[in-house]
């Protein structure tokens, strides 16, 4: 898919990467700020359940995961990279949880668009398992995407909007440094 940026001048290549690593408020402020990053959605993809709320994702019973729905321009930032970040940013050893949240909506998943997608992440994974870069093996799945059901108003830029919440600084804000740390070459220019 091409389209313009807003100046109109340069073409914009956009493609999406769609990916689960737990809470989405978590990781949602991490890639937004991400060079070539144009919009990140909070939602939830996986399960059987047609247009799930966040109560009934919660309930365990929808099959879905809480994830994001990163648009990006492929000619400013890779799905490889995205696929770094998105491997650094939780932890991809813990089945169906991420710290405090526990449940199969809170699993490590990529939802592959194609099959491109689906052999790079492969191939990271395993190199990554191979390399020992964590002490338990990686148990993100990766699984064909299918469809994507954004969530509430409330949950979408949630760390943008809430910033002095409790939960944004104690839990989002030191992820957020850390990832500003070790990406700082692939920050967005403010």
């Amino acid at each position: 898919m091409t389209s313009s940026n807003s100046s109109g001048s340069t073409p914009l290549t956009l493609d999406t990467a769609t990916f689960g690593t737990g809470c989405f408020w978590c990781t949602e402020a991490v890639f937004q700020e991400l060079e070539g990053v144009v919009a990140v959605t909070s939602g939830y993809s996986g399960g059987h359940v047609k247009n799930p709320t966040y109560e009934e994702v919660c309930s365990k019973t929808t099959g879905h995961a809480e994830c994001l729905n990163i648009v990006y321009d492929s000619s400013r930032i890779s799905f490889d990279e995205l696929l770094e970040v998105f491997w650094q940013v939780h932890d991809p050893t813990t089945l169906n949880r991420q710290g405090a949240d526990v449940g199969t909506q809170y699993r490590s998943v990529i939802f592959y668009h194609n099959e491109e997608q689906k052999a790079k992440a492969e191939k990271y994974k395993a190199e990554l398992d191979k390399s020992g870069a964590w002490d338990n093996p990686i148990v993100t799945t990766l699984e064909k995407f299918d469809v994507f059901y954004p969530a509430e108003a409330y949950h979408q830029n949630y760390y943008n909007n809430n910033s002095s919440q409790g939960y944004c600084q104690f839990v989002i804000r030191p992820k957020l440094e850390k990832f500003e740390k070790v990406f700082k070459n692939k920050l967005k220019k403010h």
